[in-house]
Protein backbone atom coordinates (compact mmCIF):
# COMPACT_ATOMS: atom_id res chain seq x y z
CA UNK A 1 0.00 0.00 0.00
CA UNK A 2 1.42 3.22 -0.77
CA UNK A 3 0.97 6.02 1.88
CA UNK A 4 0.68 9.56 0.96
CA UNK A 5 1.93 12.46 3.50
CA UNK A 6 -0.56 14.02 6.13
CA UNK A 7 -0.48 17.63 5.51
CA UNK A 8 -1.17 19.79 8.34
CA UNK A 9 -2.90 23.12 7.68
CA UNK A 10 -3.22 25.74 9.92
CA UNK A 11 -6.41 27.30 10.38
CA UNK A 12 -4.69 30.59 11.22
CA UNK A 13 -2.15 30.30 8.55
CA UNK A 14 -4.56 29.92 6.52
CA UNK A 15 -6.25 33.04 6.88
CA UNK A 16 -3.28 34.99 7.10
CA UNK A 17 -2.04 33.83 3.67
CA UNK A 18 -5.14 34.98 2.13
CA UNK A 19 -5.21 38.36 3.49
CA UNK A 20 -2.08 38.62 2.45
CA UNK A 21 -2.09 37.55 -0.91
CA UNK A 22 -4.98 40.62 -1.21
CA UNK A 23 -2.95 43.15 0.41
CA UNK A 24 0.14 42.26 -1.63
CA UNK A 25 -1.46 41.44 -4.87
CA UNK A 26 -3.31 45.20 -4.56
CA UNK A 27 -6.38 43.88 -3.70
CA UNK A 28 -6.77 45.35 -0.56
CA UNK A 29 -5.86 49.54 -1.33
CA UNK A 30 -2.95 50.86 1.67
CA UNK A 31 -5.12 52.71 3.58
CA UNK A 32 -8.02 50.85 3.62
CA UNK A 33 -9.77 49.03 6.69
CA UNK A 34 -10.33 45.30 6.87
CA UNK A 35 -13.90 44.22 8.52
CA UNK A 36 -13.92 43.53 11.87
CA UNK A 37 -12.23 40.00 13.70
CA UNK A 38 -16.25 38.81 14.38
CA UNK A 39 -16.92 39.75 10.49
CA UNK A 40 -13.69 38.06 8.88
CA UNK A 41 -14.06 35.01 11.56
CA UNK A 42 -18.05 34.64 10.20
CA UNK A 43 -16.94 35.42 6.42
CA UNK A 44 -13.94 32.86 6.38
CA UNK A 45 -15.86 30.49 8.47
CA UNK A 46 -13.56 30.01 11.31
CA UNK A 47 -12.83 30.88 14.85
CA UNK A 48 -11.97 34.96 15.84
CA UNK A 49 -8.95 33.41 18.14
CA UNK A 50 -7.80 32.17 14.73
CA UNK A 51 -8.61 35.26 12.78
CA UNK A 52 -6.78 37.42 15.80
CA UNK A 53 -3.35 34.91 15.17
CA UNK A 54 -3.81 35.63 11.68
CA UNK A 55 -3.62 39.43 12.10
CA UNK A 56 -0.98 39.14 14.67
CA UNK A 57 1.45 37.64 11.46
CA UNK A 58 -0.01 40.16 9.45
CA UNK A 59 1.31 43.24 11.63
CA UNK A 60 4.59 41.51 12.55
CA UNK A 61 4.95 41.14 8.55
CA UNK A 62 4.29 44.54 8.15
CA UNK A 63 1.42 44.14 6.16
CA UNK A 64 -1.28 45.82 8.60
CA UNK A 65 -1.09 48.02 11.56
CA UNK A 66 -3.40 46.46 14.62
CA UNK A 67 -4.47 49.30 16.86
CA UNK A 68 -6.76 48.12 20.27
CA UNK A 69 -10.09 49.50 19.55
CA UNK A 70 -9.09 51.26 16.24
CA UNK A 71 -10.08 49.27 12.72
CA UNK A 72 -6.82 46.93 11.14
CA UNK A 73 -5.88 48.74 8.25
CA UNK A 74 -3.55 47.69 5.22
CA UNK A 75 0.04 49.35 5.21
CA UNK A 76 1.94 50.10 2.23
CA UNK A 77 4.15 46.73 2.47
CA UNK A 78 6.97 48.48 0.49
CA UNK A 79 7.68 50.69 2.98
CA UNK A 80 6.82 48.90 6.19
CA UNK A 81 7.20 44.80 5.17
CA UNK A 82 10.68 43.06 4.88
CA UNK A 83 12.64 40.78 2.76
CA UNK A 84 10.52 37.97 4.07
CA UNK A 85 7.46 39.09 1.60
CA UNK A 86 9.68 38.39 -1.73
CA UNK A 87 9.00 34.94 -2.58
CA UNK A 88 5.15 35.83 -2.18
CA UNK A 89 5.95 39.02 -4.44
CA UNK A 90 8.00 37.23 -7.01
CA UNK A 91 5.98 34.34 -7.55
CA UNK A 92 2.12 34.89 -8.13
CA UNK A 93 0.38 31.38 -8.66
CA UNK A 94 2.21 29.87 -11.23
CA UNK A 95 3.70 33.42 -12.76
CA UNK A 96 6.78 35.45 -11.92
CA UNK A 97 6.77 39.20 -11.79
CA UNK A 98 9.08 40.30 -13.91
CA UNK A 99 9.55 43.77 -12.24
CA UNK A 100 10.17 41.80 -8.96
CA UNK A 101 12.50 39.58 -10.71
CA UNK A 102 14.38 42.27 -12.19
CA UNK A 103 14.93 43.24 -8.27
CA UNK A 104 16.40 40.57 -7.25
CA UNK A 105 18.81 39.68 -10.07
CA UNK A 106 19.80 44.03 -9.57
CA UNK A 107 20.71 42.81 -5.88
CA UNK A 108 22.11 39.69 -6.64
CA UNK A 109 24.57 41.49 -9.01
CA UNK A 110 25.16 44.46 -6.77
CA UNK A 111 25.81 41.96 -3.93
CA UNK A 112 27.72 39.23 -5.12
CA UNK A 113 30.83 41.25 -5.98
CA UNK A 114 30.62 42.66 -2.67
CA UNK A 115 30.53 39.39 -0.60
CA UNK A 116 32.90 37.77 -2.26
CA UNK A 117 35.20 40.68 -1.40
CA UNK A 118 34.37 39.99 2.29
CA UNK A 119 35.16 36.57 2.24
CA UNK A 120 38.53 36.89 0.62
CA UNK A 121 39.42 40.14 2.93
CA UNK A 122 38.63 37.38 5.73
CA UNK A 123 41.00 34.51 4.48
CA UNK A 124 43.42 36.96 3.89
CA UNK A 125 43.36 38.54 7.86
CA UNK A 126 43.48 34.66 8.85
CA UNK A 127 46.43 34.20 6.70
CA UNK A 128 47.83 36.76 8.43
CA UNK A 129 46.59 36.09 11.91
CA UNK A 130 47.16 32.38 11.82
CA UNK A 131 48.93 31.09 8.59
CA UNK A 132 48.20 30.24 5.28
CA UNK A 133 43.94 29.39 5.82
CA UNK A 134 44.76 27.04 2.45
CA UNK A 135 46.53 24.58 4.84
CA UNK A 136 44.45 21.09 5.79
CA UNK A 137 46.54 19.63 8.54
CA UNK A 138 43.97 19.28 11.05
CA UNK A 139 46.21 19.35 14.32
CA UNK A 140 47.39 22.96 13.60
CA UNK A 141 43.94 24.19 12.44
CA UNK A 142 41.75 25.91 14.96
CA UNK A 143 38.87 28.25 16.00
CA UNK A 144 38.75 30.82 12.90
CA UNK A 145 41.30 29.28 10.69
CA UNK A 146 39.90 25.78 11.14
CA UNK A 147 36.64 27.05 10.19
CA UNK A 148 38.09 28.97 7.26
CA UNK A 149 39.75 25.93 6.34
CA UNK A 150 37.00 23.90 5.80
CA UNK A 151 34.55 26.51 4.02
CA UNK A 152 37.15 27.15 1.22
CA UNK A 153 37.28 23.25 1.03
CA UNK A 154 33.56 23.33 0.82
CA UNK A 155 33.78 25.88 -1.88
CA UNK A 156 36.49 23.89 -3.82
CA UNK A 157 34.46 21.27 -4.00
CA UNK A 158 31.17 22.79 -5.38
CA UNK A 159 33.03 24.51 -8.02
CA UNK A 160 34.34 21.38 -9.12
CA UNK A 161 30.68 19.63 -8.89
CA UNK A 162 29.67 22.58 -11.31
CA UNK A 163 31.93 22.02 -14.06
CA UNK A 164 30.67 18.07 -13.71
CA UNK A 165 27.04 18.94 -13.46
CA UNK A 166 25.02 18.71 -16.81
CA UNK A 167 21.28 19.85 -15.21
CA UNK A 168 20.77 22.84 -15.28
CA UNK A 169 18.31 22.95 -12.25
CA UNK A 170 20.32 20.45 -10.41
CA UNK A 171 23.48 23.08 -11.34
CA UNK A 172 21.37 26.10 -9.92
CA UNK A 173 21.22 24.20 -6.61
CA UNK A 174 24.94 23.49 -6.34
CA UNK A 175 25.43 27.15 -7.31
CA UNK A 176 23.35 28.25 -4.01
CA UNK A 177 25.44 26.26 -1.98
CA UNK A 178 28.69 27.56 -3.63
CA UNK A 179 27.61 31.08 -2.71
CA UNK A 180 26.14 29.55 0.87
CA UNK A 181 29.88 28.91 1.75
CA UNK A 182 30.84 32.24 0.06
CA UNK A 183 28.44 34.15 2.74
CA UNK A 184 30.56 31.67 5.85
CA UNK A 185 33.68 33.09 5.06
CA UNK A 186 32.46 36.60 4.03
CA UNK A 187 31.29 36.47 8.17
CA UNK A 188 28.29 39.29 7.60
CA UNK A 189 25.50 38.71 9.39
CA UNK A 190 23.52 41.57 7.00
CA UNK A 191 24.25 40.05 4.29
CA UNK A 192 23.95 36.66 5.27
CA UNK A 193 19.96 37.41 6.08
CA UNK A 194 19.54 39.42 3.32
CA UNK A 195 20.92 36.48 1.35
CA UNK A 196 18.04 34.04 2.64
CA UNK A 197 15.46 35.61 2.10
CA UNK A 198 16.74 36.60 -1.90
CA UNK A 199 17.28 32.63 -1.85
CA UNK A 200 13.71 31.97 -0.51
CA UNK A 201 12.48 33.91 -3.53
CA UNK A 202 14.61 32.59 -6.06
CA UNK A 203 14.56 28.77 -5.47
CA UNK A 204 10.92 28.55 -6.43
CA UNK A 205 11.44 29.48 -9.90
CA UNK A 206 14.66 27.36 -10.42
CA UNK A 207 13.13 25.29 -13.00
CA UNK A 208 11.75 28.59 -14.88
CA UNK A 209 15.16 30.34 -14.91
CA UNK A 210 16.63 27.19 -15.92
CA UNK A 211 17.10 27.87 -20.02
CA UNK A 212 18.76 31.24 -19.10
CA UNK A 213 20.57 30.47 -16.16
CA UNK A 214 22.33 27.05 -17.62
CA UNK A 215 25.29 29.47 -19.15
CA UNK A 216 26.21 30.84 -15.62
CA UNK A 217 25.76 27.48 -13.97
CA UNK A 218 27.28 25.70 -16.34
CA UNK A 219 31.03 27.77 -16.27
CA UNK A 220 32.92 25.66 -14.27
CA UNK A 221 36.26 27.62 -14.51
CA UNK A 222 34.22 31.08 -13.22
CA UNK A 223 33.53 29.52 -10.42
CA UNK A 224 37.00 28.01 -10.10
CA UNK A 225 38.30 31.73 -10.67
CA UNK A 226 36.25 32.91 -7.95
CA UNK A 227 37.13 29.99 -5.43
CA UNK A 228 41.05 30.23 -6.63
CA UNK A 229 40.62 34.56 -5.38
CA UNK A 230 38.80 33.81 -2.63
CA UNK A 231 41.39 31.57 -1.24
CA UNK A 232 44.28 33.57 -2.10
CA UNK A 233 43.16 35.97 0.45
CA UNK A 234 42.90 38.87 -2.96
CA UNK A 235 39.71 41.20 -1.94
CA UNK A 236 39.66 42.78 -5.83
CA UNK A 237 40.75 40.12 -7.69
CA UNK A 238 37.58 37.43 -6.37
CA UNK A 239 35.35 41.03 -6.53
CA UNK A 240 36.27 40.48 -10.32
CA UNK A 241 35.76 37.44 -10.45
CA UNK A 242 32.28 37.39 -8.90
CA UNK A 243 31.38 40.29 -11.18
CA UNK A 244 32.09 38.38 -14.41
CA UNK A 245 30.58 35.45 -13.47
CA UNK A 246 27.02 37.08 -12.62
CA UNK A 247 27.32 40.17 -14.45
CA UNK A 248 26.28 37.91 -18.25
CA UNK A 249 22.95 35.62 -17.26
CA UNK A 250 22.36 38.67 -15.09
CA UNK A 251 22.21 40.73 -18.28
CA UNK A 252 20.56 37.82 -20.23
CA UNK A 253 17.94 37.73 -17.65
CA UNK A 254 17.20 41.58 -17.41
CA UNK A 255 17.07 41.58 -21.19
CA UNK A 256 14.52 38.47 -21.30
CA UNK A 257 12.05 39.91 -18.42
CA UNK A 258 11.80 43.46 -20.42
CA UNK A 259 10.88 41.70 -23.66
CA UNK A 260 8.71 39.41 -21.44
Amino acid sequence: MAWTPVVKRSVSGDVFEQIAGEVLGGELAVGSALPSERQLAEALGVSRPAVREALQRLAAAGLVSVRQGEATTVLDYRRSAGLEVLPRLLLRGDTIDPSVARSILEARAHNGPKIAELAAARVRRVNAEHGSATTTGADSASGARAQVVAELAALRGRAEALAAATDPVAGQRIALEFWDHVLELADSIAFRLMYSMLRAAYEPALAALAPIMSAEVGNGDAYRDLAAAIAAGAPDRAADSAHALLGPATAALIHALDGA
